[in-house]
Order: structure tokens, then sequence, then C-alpha cells
């Protein structure tokens, strides 16, 4: 009987030292591990104001190539779009500023930068001072 003894023994400190160690494995990984989560979430927010940036940018462009459209139309366009999306931060760019006085087939170029870290879920942990930026340009009919 006394071998069975020394033998539990011997087993139920290999148990405590495998906890132990799954203890140290998961104080190591899990901040790493909540990192790259968030990281992931974070460019994915990105990944949708660029997209967002990109159709009002699209849309202000569309709607001022129109005929006779004034600049302010435009910028409502595109106010109101980014205002839906809840997109803060952003500048509003047209050249030229009034798209009324553009001739068929002129360039008309709608700019729309966008202050990361007011977009950002976390703060501006990953994205301080980044400013994303869309550009379209059209032809005027």
């Amino acid at each position: 009987m006394p071998g069975k003894t020394s033998t539990t023994g011997r087993t139920r400190k290999r148990r405590r030292r495998r906890r132990g160690i799954a203890v140290v494995e998961l104080a190591v990984c899990l901040p790493i591990l909540v990192v790259i989560l968030l990281a992931t979430v974070e460019t994915c927010v990105m990944l949708q104001l660029k997209q967002n940036l990109a159709i009002t940018a699209y849309e202000g462009a569309r709607v001022g190539i129109m005929p006779g459209v004034q600049g302010n139309t435009v910028d409502l366009q595109c106010q109101m779009l980014l205002d839906d999306r809840s997109i803060n931060g952003y500048t509003i760019t047209m050249d030229p500023a009034d798209p009324a006085t553009m001739n068929v087939g002129e360039d008309f170029t709608v700019t729309i930068a966008a202050d990361c870290a007011a977009n950002s879920v976390f703060g501006s942990v990953f994205y301080e001072n980044k400013t994303m930026v869309e550009t379209v340009v059209m032809r005027a009919e």
C-alpha cells in the first residue's frame, strides 16, 4: 500500500503543475488574443469607413454632374449620406466649387476626407492622427 500512496501523491502534484502551466499560458496568450481581436474589429470599421466615403463621393459627383446643379445641393447630398452613416469629422471638397459653372465634358471632382480617430470604435489607439480620403471624378453632362 505504501507504493500506491506515493504514486497518487505524484499524480496530484503533476495535475497541480499542469493547472499552473495552463494558467500561465492563458495569462500570456489572452492579452495577445484580445489585441488581435480589437485590431480586427477596428480594421473592419476602417474598411467600412473607406467604403462609405467612396459611396458618398460617388453619389455627390453623380448629383454634381447634372446640368444646373448648385454646389450646396452636392454638399447637402454628401452631408445627408455621411450623417446617415454616422460618420464624424469629415470634410467635403468640390472642384469646381460650383458645378453650375461647368460646361459639358468638363471634369467634376468630389473629395471626402474623414478623421479615422473620430470614427473609431476603440478611440484612437490604432489610427491616431490618420485621415481617410476618397475622391471621385466624373464628366459633366
